[in-house]
């Protein structure tokens, strides 16, 4: 059994007991979210598509962790013109662990 669901402006395949890190959400560690934006749902009885959600679907998971991304370096460089530019990023992230599906 698996879903595809869409957060973050990204979609995730996902099954359940799974981890996963998706963009910064507005929930602290042990709390329980929903997922209401399911786009497809398999399991054994077939395969039920959205247009674009599927109806009444959704996927339920828990926050395990909110972190940062290791950085990520940035690096501008002209040869020739003594121009060197330098930064980093860190992309904030939760990490959920999917607990269940209900299509």
């Amino acid at each position: 059994m698996y879903a595809v669901i869409h957060t973050g402006g990204k979609q995730y395949r996902v099954k359940p007991g799974e981890l996963l890190k998706v963009e910064t959400l507005l929930a602290e560690a042990g709390q329980e979210i929903h997922f209401d934006k399911v786009l497809l749902v398999q399991t054994d009885a077939g395969l039920k598509i959205g247009t674009p959600y599927l109806e009444g679907g959704k996927v339920t998971a828990t926050v395990t962790a909110q972190g940062r991304h290791p950085k990520v370096k940035i690096m501008k460089f002209r040869r020739r013109k003594h121009h060197m530019k330098q930064a980093g990023h860190r992309q904030n992230f939760t990490e959920v662990k999917i607990t269940g599906i209900t299509a």
